[in-house]
């Protein structure tokens, strides 16, 4: 390893009009032997309100000390970071999905305007990670994302233990005493929340992408072995700069469709397929939620992580983590093991060396919990652009499911209802205006989807939305339809007690009424006037693309 390599970009001593800037960067300490060698920003999202970032100085302190022994020069900077637990249900939820953008941005600006070297990018939460990744796509600069790691479970409980706990003392299933116990110990610690939620699935994608070191995804926060990967991840990121690996020769066509295998075999959040999307356009990669069913059909369902199953992040860790994941797909011939790794070789080489320890936490290739993906996409004449749901979190009842229509115009009202006990079996809650314009922001929906859930309904009782769900969702809860109802969409006409068809084995969601009826109801019932939203929001609105596309910014 060389230790006084010059930066591509950086400022080097014997560039009289760089002086300036040396002059500037003195100002702060750094000397000459220092300004020699490459300059490496260590993008950190530490902040004091999250759990899954509370403790994230403690990985950047790792990267650095890292980058010091690799010979460069380490430039810590942050960026924002939400945390969707506690945003969920206000109005805070409809900045979270926004943030991505405002992450991406912030990242670009400060890469750009101080022209670094190479990017260690340290993410944990829902929104951090894509944002990153989109930021690492458009700067192109040599990348690699070391996580913060998941929280751990102790007795099998999680977050959306004590949402569905809600719900369970709602209905008089639970004392106030068991909800209070279950809030002390459900999250016993810093790290993103323990199941196959939103925060975990794009770490592991991560991993499948390419663009981080195995164990990036399933390593729990609180193992020193995370600080370990920390400091490798630091030190590699020289190595990476030399051989001049660049985002645009991980995230290929072919690492998209690896990641999206994984996705389906883990059973990964809802929400990866918008920060896939969201990720892909910033590549100029073309994958759609066709493109979702093709893989799912071919992908078998390996994994069964809360909220689908009772196993959580530290279990998939023991059992051999995302790349023992991806070796039982690529023994299989489902992997592309032509794509590029920052190890610096293709996954060819890399991923027969990873076995699964564990066969029941990882079902063997022969032996999956279902043949097809976790994760389906769902089309017809309430969704002509398509719907997303996380299939392996459905109960074998509701794949196929006829109920009538309970519609609200906003999280809130639907919310009330549920509690209320106006839901009953076999009822279809419908709620819109909740989508990436109507909303706005396309809030998660896992108050009421775990209401319905802890109340005993998540076997009779379906929801669907133009919004989003949390990772943690479980049960026929279908979201991101397109186009939304600010938009003229479908679900914008739906009508108390018409009947909603869901179809999941067949990619289906139907509102079964004639065309004419849908015309005529397109002409007599007006779209509800957008929300008047300031600062932000108001340029987000007015610029945000639909469900479909990723929600991203035009």
């Amino acid at each position: 390893m060389k230790k006084n390599r010059v930066g591509k970009d950086g400022l080097k001593l014997k560039d009289i009009s760089s002086s300036p800037k040396r002059a500037l960067l003195k100002a702060m300490g750094y000397d000459n032997e220092q300004m020699r060698r490459p300059l490496i920003g260590v993008v950190n999202s530490f902040n004091e309100i999250v759990p899954g970032h509370i403790h994230l100085n403690t990985i950047a302190r790792a990267v650095k000390e890292g980058i010091l022994m690799a010979g460069g020069t380490p430039m810590e900077f942050n960026t924002i970071g939400v945390c969707d637990g506690l945003a969920m249900g206000h109005e805070g939820m409809k900045y979270s999905l926004p943030s991505r953008e405002l992450i991406a941005d912030t990242v670009e600006c400060m890469v750009r305007a101080h022209a670094l070297d190479a990017l260690v990018f340290i993410p944990n939460c829902d929104k951090v990670v894509p944002g990153m990744l989109m930021a690492a796509a458009r700067l192109n600069t040599p990348s690699i994302f070391i996580s913060g790691g998941p929280m751990l479970s102790i007795d099998g409980s999680d977050l959306n233990s004590v949402f569905e706990a809600v719900g369970a003392f709602h209905a008089g299933k639970i004392g106030e005493d068991e909800l209070y116990a279950l809030e002390e110990s459900a999250c016993p610690g810093c790290g993103s929340c323990s199941g196959m939620f939103t925060a975990n699935s794009m770490n592991c994608l991560c991993e499948a992408l390419g663009i981080a070191l195995p164990g990036n995804g399933t390593v729990p926060a609180v193992y020193s072995q995370r600080i370990r990967m920390a400091k490798q991840a630091g030190r590699m990121i020289l190595d990476i700069l030399e051989a001049d690996i660049r985002p645009s020769d991980l995230f290929t066509e072919k690492a998209f469709k690896n990641a999206l295998r994984v996705d389906m075999a883990l059973g990964c959040s809802t929400n990866s397929v918008l920060h896939l999307f969201g990720l892909a356009n910033e590549m100029g990669v073309d994958i759609n939620l066709g493109t979702i069913n093709e893989i799912s059909e071919s992908t078998p369902n390996l994994c069964k992580l809360a909220p689908a199953g009772f196993h959580h992040m530290q279990d998939l860790n023991r059992a051999g983590g995302v790349y023992a994941v991806m070796n039982e797909l690529f023994e299989a011939s489902l992997i592309d093991g032509d794509a590029m790794s920052v190890l610096g070789t293709e996954f060819s080489n890399i991923l027969p060396k990873f076995k699964n320890k564990d066969k029941k936490v990882i079902r063997p290739f022969d032996e999956p919990y279902s043949k097809t993906g976790g994760l389906a996409a769902l089309f017809g004449n309430i969704a002509p652009n398509g719907a997303v749901v996380k299939r392996s979190a459905v109960k074998e009842a509701m794949l196929k499911f006829t109920g009538r229509a309970r519609v609200f115009d906003s999280e809130e009202d639907a919310v009330k209802a549920i509690y209320k006990g106006e839901i009953v079996s076999g009822d279809v809650v419908v709620i819109r205006y909740e989508g990436p314009a109507g909303g706005p922001g396309m809030r998660e929906m896992l108050s009421p989807t775990s209401a319905i859930a802890g109340m005993g309904l998540d076997d009779t009782v379906a929801l669907i939305t133009d919004g989003r769900f949390s990772g943690a969702t479980r049960g026929a809860a279908i979201g991101h339809i397109s186009p939304e109802a600010q938009s003229g969409g479908t679900i914008a006409y739906v009508k108390e007690n018409d009947k909603i068809q869901i179809d999941i084995p067949n990619y289906s969601l139907k509102i079964l009424i004639s065309d004419e009826e849908l015309e005529n109801r397109k002409r007599e019932m007006k779209v509800k006037e957008p929300k008047k939203v300031p600062g932000f929001m108001r340029r987000y609105v007015r610029n945000v693309s639909s469900a479909d596309k990723g929600a991203v910014l035009l």
